[in-house]
């Protein structure tokens, strides 16, 4: 039989235990030892039974026990310590309190996917664990964010093998009653109910959970509720499942429902209404067209004028580097969806538009409503900047108003304990979250090297414990029998240097890559003097048919008798395997294609515990690759043959294992230490450490998109919304006479025979503004390095200033400085400007001389 519904009954706390309540609804646990301490104090056994689940250890521990320690003046002395540091921690000001009326008194921040802790199974990947350190970041340092995302009743997959090899995918079936989340309810009780319209009159209504995480609140919205028709209680079933009617019903839910439900959260607690609305990719892009449809009901806004004032509080961050990871759907059906919505379609589409007339892009809604938009690391920023060029057609890349923000990783969840209590992550120029500049975790020096190296050696055992565990476990799954698993036993050697490699399985992350040369792989595992062992883990797409090749070949190499105690891949990557990884390897490898990497965070996670970099210089590593925290793969971008450039990195990976990274690594001293490769070790926690860390990231989007776009929305905002109005108007009028603006002349003087370093070139411009004044356009002087072809390169602007006017002919002049030697160009160019613009380039036309 199959059960109607799912419960999760827990014990009734006596009242000398209520503080348990709130310590376990707020996922601080997830990232605060001294909590899940006190946890595993409830009975240490069921704590391991339920693989350290605050949640599940508190709704099986035996009403009995819990009698016992409501009378143990020890457990509860401990329990009211604990009780009392979150009260501190949630109440305290921290560094963003300290600065000022311009910070935004609330932000929103949407993803459709959050990776907070294993226990709450809402994330894929990469996206939804940078995600949750993003929440779990800003909750470290007060900002005041608001999460918003979906409820997935399976969540995503969970992974298994079948005995060939081929991954299988199992949906769990999750009760949010068993979850630590708290439905949002009404003064009277009920549950809120969030609306969105569907075609055909149908709606889609959904419940509103709150999970803590520390002090933000994430809302996640949940569809399966019995005020939805059949159809529309699935549209929450799963994490990126179904087709393009579901995915986008999925979006709307997350954007426009997400929209409502932080308007009734804030009603409701109290809390200021969101000033500035974050994107975390184009899943969350309708936020911004609710938002739209609210300014033109609530204030009279025209769509135009609402699109202002929504843009300038908007944020939006790509993640993708390829045009075909990012969400497009038949722009008929968009047309469906929207005709009814309340704001006009027609108007509406352009936002998406893309060149195949037919598609609807996510990506460029979400570039065309953020008025401030990045990339994820400083390499990414310029493929992203390459990838959405033709939005600001006539502008070289590196004026594509698309910034950079490096991500980052939350310590405290990711550093094992013991390199904290060692500490790894200290520093002498006091609170890293508040130091201006570069941060030194100079604490690493004072640690003996024997101490450093045994604390590496301790958790590189443990991982040799945890991977004996899955792999048993794994062939178990797969039909082997009890008495073929002795080896299972002396799998992995916690004295052999270890390599992980762990991530989503798309092709261009070349899973496979390792295998090219199989013979001289299992000899480098199989050496006698210099051994290594490698640990896999990784998930493909349920549709990704290709990946799962890939993870079958991968899993037949492993299966090898010979080399089984040498390698293992491990099914069902999650947050809770992939803390033994990052704490227990000694090298973390990883070989995409580049730029195709947007950032790559695992890697940065094994920094932060000390472990050593083998990498394409890709993503975050291009940037902070210094030589000493690991190795640099070299690449054979300029190979156009996909198999000959895979031979060529494998070639490349080996030959550095094998001439570089082992015999580092089994080189020691008389005591047994390994001295070069520890300098290393502390190099990258000193170094690498302090620039990996979430706090650092949050920070950087505080100070250089979260104040900048409060204080445009505010602005937009002014006197009932005129600022938007007025900006609209011009926009408008900017645009139907961009057609006649002309550089008609150039002229330059005082350059002479022999231009000198030092010197100037005197430039006056004449500028054609028919139906514009030159207070509507920035005339600029554009100048640099000049190569073969008259391309600029390395370009400085400097503003030409008005001189005189007549009629509609224009002059503006300036001085170039002549800063550099070799060969050297210039030329004037004419863009619109709005004191409201972030960026010249956001009208996206621009005229050249």
């Amino acid at each position: 039989m199959r059960a109607l519904r799912r419960l999760t009954v827990r014990a009734s706390l006596p009242e000398a235990l209520r503080p348990l309540s709130q310590l376990v609804t707020n996922l601080r646990w997830s990232w605060h030892w001294e909590t899940r301490d006190l946890f595993e104090a409830l009975d240490p056994e069921l704590w391991e039974s339920c693989g350290g689940d605050p949640v599940k250890v508190l709704g099986e521990v035996s009403a009995e026990r819990l009698a016992t320690l409501a009378e143990d003046p020890e457990f509860l002395r401990r329990m009211h310590a604990v009780a009392e540091d979150l009260r501190t921690y949630l109440d305290a000001p921290h560094w963003y309190q300290s600065l000022g009326d311009g910070a935004p008194a609330s932000i929103a921040y949407f993803s459709a996917e959050f990776g907070i802790t294993e226990v709450l199974p809402q994330y894929s990947g990469g996206l939804g664990i940078l995600a949750g350190d993003h929440l779990k970041a800003a909750s470290d340092l007060g900002v005041p964010l608001i999460g918003v995302g979906l409820l997935y009743r399976s969540g995503y997959f969970s992974q298994g093998l079948s005995p060939d090899g081929w991954q299988l995918e199992h949906y769990p079936a999750l009760d949010p009653h068993g979850l630590p989340l708290k439905l949002l309810r009404e003064p009277d009780r009920t549950a809120v109910v969030i609306s969105v319209p569907l075609p055909e009159g149908r709606t889609l209504h959904a419940h509103v959970y709150r999970a803590q995480v520390g002090r933000v609140s994430l809302l996640l919205l949940d569809s399966d509720i019995e005020e939805n028709a059949p159809a529309e209680r699935g549209v929450t079933d799963r994490l990126y499942g179904g087709g393009e009617d579901h995915r986008l019903r999925q979006e709307m839910l997350l954007g426009v429902g997400g929209v409502r439900a932080v308007r009734a959260f804030c009603s409701l607690t109290g809390t200021p209404q969101p000033e500035v609305f974050h994107a975390n990719e184009g899943h969350a892009g309708f936020q911004g067209v609710e938002r739209i449809r609210e300014l033109t009901e609530s204030h009279g806004l025209s769509f135009s004028e609402a699109l202002q004032a929504v843009r300038g509080g908007t944020v939006f961050t790509t993640h993708t580097p390829v045009p075909a990871g990012i969400d497009r759907f038949p722009k008929a059906l968009i047309e469906r969806y929207f005709a009814g919505f309340g704001v006009p379609v027609e108007q509406l589409l352009p936002l998406g538009a893309e060149e195949d007339p037919s598609k609807f892009n996510m990506a460029h809604m979400g570039l065309r409503l953020g008025q401030r938009a990045n990339g994820v690391s400083q390499l990414h920023g310029h493929v992203s900047r390459d990838m959405f060029g033709a939005l600001w057609p006539g502008f070289d890349a590196d004026d594509v108003p698309i910034s950079a923000i490096t991500n980052g990783v939350h310590a405290p969840t990711w550093t094992a304990r013991e390199l904290l209590e060692l500490g790894t992550q200290s520093t002498s120029q006091g609170d890293p979250a508040t130091v201006q500049g570069d941060v030194h975790f100079d604490g690493v020096d004072r640690i003996d090297a024997g101490v450093l190296w045994g604390t590496r050696r301790l958790l590189r055992a443990r991982l040799v414990e945890e991977v004996r565990r899955r792999v048993r476990a794994t062939a178990l799954s797969r039909g082997a029998a009890e008495a073929e698993l002795g080896w299972t036993e002396t799998a992995f050697d916690p004295d052999v240097l270890t390599i992980g490699f762990a991530r989503r399985v798309p092709s261009y992350k070349r899973l496979t890559l390792m295998l090219k040369d199989p013979a001289r792989l299992k000899a480098l595992l199989l050496d006698t003097d210099r051994p290594l062992q490698l640990v896999i883990a990784g998930k493909s797409h349920p549709a990704d048919d290709g990946g799962k090749q890939l993870i079958q070949q991968m899993v037949k190499f492993a299966d090898d008798p010979e080399i089984r105690h040498r390698i293992a891949f491990l099914p069902n990557y999650d947050i809770g395997m992939a803390r033994y990884l990052y704490w227990g390897c000694d090298v973390w490898l990883n070989n995409p294609l580049r730029p195709l990497e947007a950032c790559g965070t695992s890697g940065m996670k094994s920094a932060l515990n000390g472990g050593l970099n083998l990498s394409i210089r890709d993503g975050w590593w291009d940037e902070w690759f210094d030589g000493q925290n690991g190795w640099a793969i070299p690449t054979a971008e300029g190979v156009s043959d996909h198999d000959r450039r895979d031979e060529v990195e494998a070639q490349a990976i080996y030959e550095l294992l094998d001439r570089q990274v082992l015999p580092r690594f089994y080189e020691v001293d008389a005591d047994g230490v390994p001295t070069r490769w520890v300098e290393m070790i502390r190099d990258t926690l000193r170094e690498t450490g302090p620039k990996v860390q979430a706090t650092r990231m949050v920070r950087d989007y505080v100070e250089q998109l979260y104040v900048p776009a409060a204080g445009a929305a505010r602005a937009m905002a002014d006197g009932g919304y005129e600022a938007a109005r007025s900006e609209a108007s011009w926009r408008s009028h900017v645009l139907e006479n961009w057609h006649g603006v002309r550089v008609a002349h150039v002229e330059a003087t005082g350059v002479g025979e022999t231009p000198e370093i030092g010197g100037g070139i005197d430039l006056r411009a004449e500028v054609e503004l028919p139906g514009l004044t030159p207070h509507d356009v920035l005339v600029e002087a554009a100048f640099g390095r000049v190569d073969d072809a008259d391309g600029l390169h390395q370009v400085t602007t400097v503003p030409m200033a008005h001189e005189t006017t007549e009629g509609s002919r224009h002059w503006f002049s300036a001085t170039v400085p002549l800063t550099r030697t070799g060969a050297f160009g210039y030329t004037v160019r004419v863009l619109p400007h709005s004191e409201h613009a972030a960026v010249p380039a956001e009208l996206g036309v621009v005229v050249n001389a």
